[in-house]
């Protein structure tokens, strides 16, 4: 395999999104982008990768799509832990900051579980917008607060 990562663009519900991944189909990074930063367009020749056709589906309303893509989870332990709890989350569903902290064991780390979320490179694919306040607000999303919404609206997980 080849160290170099595939880069490709889309323009999406919620921006125009860079996605990174391995000639495995392994995804790396997700990078919310503005339009005037785009640096580099698709090759209209090559095919999409498995993430780039699993992110249009999940748009296109099959949203179990990204569950199989595999993810790259280069941060630390503790990190690796949250990342793989939000897989765990169904499409659809929201869970606190709190209750994700019980899930992983760590009850009081509730500020350390939001910097994790926070630090996450593949949202979407790792759904850091399904975990919500405690009180049922909407908080921090590296994607902005609208686009959280938009998400979870696409999910059926949120009301207008």
């Amino acid at each position: 395999m080849s160290d170099a990562l595939r880069t490709e663009i889309i323009d999406s519900p919620v921006g125009v999104l860079t996605i990174r991944s391995d000639a495995d189909g392994c995804l790396h990074q997700l990078i919310w982008e503005r339009p005037e930063e785009r640096a580099t367009a698709n090759a209209p020749d090559q095919k999409a990768s498995l993430p780039l056709q699993a992110l249009e589906a999940y748009f296109g309303g099959d949203l179990e799509a990204i569950d199989a893509i595999a993810v790259a989870r280069p941060g630390t332990p503790f990190q690796q832990k949250v990342w793989a709890e939000l897989r765990r989350i169904p499409c659809s569903r929201t869970i606190s900051y709190g209750e994700l902290a019980e899930r992983i064991g760590q009850p009081t780390a509730v500020r350390a579980v939001g910097t994790a979320n926070g630090a996450n490179p593949i949202s979407i694919f790792v759904p850091c917008h399904r975990v919500i306040g405690a009180n049922g607000t909407l908080t921090g999303y590296g994607g902005g607060l609208e686009n959280k919404r938009w998400l979870l609206v696409h999910e059926g997980a949120w009301l207008i």
